[in-house]
């Protein structure tokens, strides 16, 4: 499938929440859309380039630690312990945090990167704190490792919010990190700097923005946590965390605090529409409804809070109050959107013992079609950047469905995003565009071979 043009012309394609037939998508010189027809007519659409599948927006990740791609599949076997959790997951992955240089992270988040366009991502919002030098590359800087991750994305050609991340402490009442937490170690200033550095080096690269991020309420303290967010505010920037994502993490900060993680939050920080709360996997009713009502939005990451054993966020409780969510693939054992969707859908229905939870959660009675919305919707609050799907002055981001495939095969054409959602296996994409730009083929020989030898690398190491 060779794609070279700037007008186009869906036989069918998601446009404000529904399918709409012989959709013809024009892309100005900047790569957003200039002109979205519904309903055109052969006259309108006869010199534009049909597409050959259903075309769905392109979908915002948000919320990436690339690195961790690499111990995908890795930490699977029970701890000699016997008791296996997020903590003790957490040790293997920083065994591996380790010993990564530019070079491997390069190559390791170029990989990735490949197979989040596959996955119909065209946004990667990266939760970055491998900052220092390790123990293999003493001479790399925190730039070094920041850049490792842009020319990931440049190469791949998924955009990329850069989310530099503070991370000064191990926990409420630790004075600093713990040796094999010093690769992350940060001040404010130096993450102010460092978003500084990269927005200068990547000035002219396409479809790169920056942000911050904080760690998490234990690996920061309030006054740096001020600090930097007043940096994020004075530019606009977006604004991501960690928060409540295990019991444990909300009893310390109980402990230490007197309140539980969003609560503290939602009295100390001036939450606003760019703030991203990742996971709030144990959050009360309460505080959801005052993240709502602050504008902020919730990233769930359906399969890793799965694979850690984090538990089920209250989509229903969250949804019923009106609240703004989106979804990252965070450690990566699952690289398409759809199939976290299909896991947040299901983990309600095991829960509550019902079917299409999310129907109820929208204007449509398909699951999948108000899931799809919330994200959409929310892609702006992730990146600030305008990606919220096919609409006039929205970067020009989709994806081509292949409905030959055996997940989507002779299916009536109004239940086709229903079966990408809830068919399995999922079917590649034929093609998918990034800011005008398409991508017809995606993990390459060239960055998987490199992706094969640096993993052995990694893992001798």
């Amino acid at each position: 499938m060779t794609i070279n043009a700037n007008r186009y012309v869906a036989s069918q394609a998601w446009v404000q929440g529904r399918w709409v037939k012989e959709v013809l998508l024009e892309v100005d010189a900047n790569g957003h859309w200039s002109r979205i027809s519904l309903d055109a007519t052969p006259d309108t659409v006869r010199d534009a380039v049909r597409l050959a599948g259903p075309v769905l927006p392109g979908v915002v990740n948000a919320h990436s630690h690339a690195f961790q791609r690499a111990i995908a599949g890795l930490t699977e076997q029970g701890a000699s312990s016997g008791r296996d959790n997020f903590w003790s997951w957490r040790e293997r992955m920083y065994a591996v945090a380790q010993c990564i240089t530019p070079e491997q992270l390069e190559a390791i988040a170029t990989m990735l990167y490949t197979e989040l366009l596959a996955g119909g991502y065209t946004q990667v919002c990266e939760f970055h704190y491998l900052h220092n030098a390790c123990s293999y590359a003493p001479q790399a800087s925190a730039l070094d490792m920041s850049m490792a991750l842009v020319r990931a994305a440049q190469r791949s050609g998924i955009g990329l919010t850069l989310l530099p991340t503070l991370y000064m402490r191990s926990g409420f009442a630790a004075d600093g990190l713990r040796p094999d937490q010093q690769r992350f170690a940060s001040t404010p200033d130096a993450i102010a700097r460092l978003v500084q550095d990269v927005q200068a080096a990547t000035r002219g690269m396409a479809h790169i923005n920056l942000g911050v991020a904080l760690h998490s309420l234990r690996a920061v303290t309030p006054q740096a946590l001020a600090q930097l967010t007043a940096f994020a505010d004075a530019q606009a920037l977006p604004i991501h965390i960690h928060i409540a994502e295990q019991p444990q993490e909300v009893q310390d900060c109980i402990a230490h605090t007197g309140q539980r993680p969003i609560e503290w939050l939602l009295e100390h920080a001036p939450l606003h529409q760019r703030w991203n709360l990742v996971h709030a996997t144990h959050a009360t009713p309460a505080e959801l409804d005052g993240v709502r009502v602050s504008g902020a939005s919730i990233v769930i990451c359906p399969t890793t809070e799965a694979n850690l054993g984090d538990g089920v966020f209250d989509y229903t409780g969250y949804c019923a109050q009106g609240g703004s969510w989106s979804v990252g693939s965070d450690s990566h054992v699952s690289r398409a959107w759809n199939e976290e969707l299909r896991l947040l859908e299901y983990g309600q229905r095991l829960t509550r013992g019902q079917r299409n939870v999310a129907a109820q959660s929208g204007a449509s009675t398909s699951s999948a079609a108000n899931m799809l919305q919330a994200l959409l919707q929310s892609g702006q609050a992730s990146t600030a950047l305008p990606l919220g799907g096919l609409q006039v002055g929205n970067r020009a981001d989709c994806v081509v469905l292949d409905t030959a495939s055996p997940a989507l095969c002779a299916l009536p054409g109004d239940h086709v995003l229903d079966a990408h959602v809830f068919s399995s296996p999922s079917s590649a994409p034929l093609a998918v565009c990034v800011g005008g730009q398409w991508h017809v083929h995606f993990v390459h020989g060239a960055v998987a071979q490199d992706y094969v030898a640096t993993l052995a690398q990694v893992l001798r190491e």
